[in-house]
């Protein structure tokens, strides 16, 4: 493939390009209030073809192989168009050539799995939280999903990389008349199926705090004291923090580019917030971005002061800052963004029986129900 796109791109006279290929294919199934609502498999394929030439930016998507000459040709029609508007011209950060293939490493290959087994595991967790008490309904969704990327540019390098993650999450809805509680849970990763295997316990456990929450105390108006668990830490650390360390946001938005200069303390000393797509059992997890560049650590925050941020090669150019390999598509269907890999707080030293401890009258939060 990768031979393919060099001679797809071999006519390209401008100042940069970058071609990516992926394919896709998702299997997902779906159980609510025991019925199978899905229960499916699809495959998708498409390109992505990004041009720079006299400092604009041109991106192209298309889906067959026949389409590229077309395509090529607007895509430097659209740069020679947004070249003669553009008050500021694109550059790109330097980034090391690379030349590598990456094949997924996993401890069990959703992919020699069956679907049918896959719903059978399903349908055994939502049948598993159905009969425990107050436990009126559970939506459940198990989904894997399996990329193959082959990026090439004008520069020299050549990257072919899989991905493959595995999820298994939904809502537990507990009842007593006209009182419900729904109560939240996911497990998953990017290193095999067994992340979704016998977790029975921390499904029970869900259930157990939904049928609990029918019987708790409201919270009463005032300010506490609060202790996050990871899931909500995680929840407000990507939402209140994390999208403002997207290089992108920053250069885009005066107010949040003054408050986030590097250097300027945010938070406590024992507030240590990194990024690391490099760890293979997280669903973020990848080895190269979509423009080819490695992922490395970042250390966003140490000891409560703003140590680093999140660059694709253009925010990094125009700041003056470390290319991060933070630059991420969603799929072939779209272009790359700066966006996170896997962000969150480190632990410090303190155990949560002494944090416990510390907070008198205070409030434990539990998981969150959304952004």
């Amino acid at each position: 493939m990768i031979d393919y796109l060099e001679k797809m791109t071999a006519s390209l006279k401008v100042d940069y390009y970058d071609i990516r290929y992926e394919t896709k294919h998702v299997e997902q199934v779906r159980i609510n209030k025991r019925e199978i609502r899905v229960c499916d498999a699809n495959t998708g394929d498409g390109y992505v073809l990004r041009v720079l030439h006299k400092g604009a930016l041109a991106t192209v998507n298309f889906t067959r192989p026949e389409q590229a000459e077309a395509a090529i040709r607007k895509a430097v029609e659209n740069a020679e168009i947004l070249a003669g508007n553009k008050v500021k011209p694109k550059q790109l950060a330097p980034a090391p050539v690379v030349v590598d293939t990456v094949k997924v490493k996993l401890a069990e290959d959703p992919r020699h799995i069956s679907l049918g087994e896959k719903k059978e595991l399903t349908n055994a967790y939502s049948e598993l939280l159905f009969a425990q008490p107050r436990i009126v309904n559970v939506d459940i969704t198990y989904d894997d999903v399996y990329r193959n990327k082959y990026y090439l540019n004008s520069e020299g390098t050549r990257i072919n990389e899989e991905l493959v993650t595995t999820r298994l999450s939904g809502a537990i809805i507990a009842q007593d008349g006209a009182l419900t509680q729904p109560v939240r849970f996911a497990f998953g990763g990017s290193d095999g199926f067994q992340r979704v295997r016998n977790r029975e316990q921390e499904a029970l456990n869900k259930a157990k705090i939904a049928a609990d929450l029918l019987k708790a105390e409201p919270v009463r108006a005032g300010t506490y004291k609060m202790i996050l668990n990871p899931g909500m830490t995680g929840v407000f650390t990507h939402e209140a923090f994390g999208h403002f360390s997207e290089a992108d946001i920053v250069r885009d938005l005066p107010s949040i580019r003054e408050k986030m200069k590097l250097g300027t303390r945010l938070g406590l000393d024992e507030l240590n917030i990194i990024d690391d797509a490099t760890m293979s059992n997280q669903l973020g997890y990848y080895r190269y971005d979509d423009e080819g560049v490695p992922v490395r650590r970042v250390n966003l925050m140490t000891n409560g002061v703003l140590t680093g941020r999140l660059h694709d090669r253009f925010t990094a150019a125009e700041m003056g800052e470390s290319i991060s390999g933070h630059s991420i598509a969603e799929d072939f269907r779209y272009a790359p963004i700066v966006r996170m890999g896997c962000i969150f707080i480190q632990p410090d030293r303190y155990s949560l029986d002494e944090l416990m401890a510390s907070m008198e009258d205070g409030l434990y939060i539990g998981d969150p129900m959304g952004g």
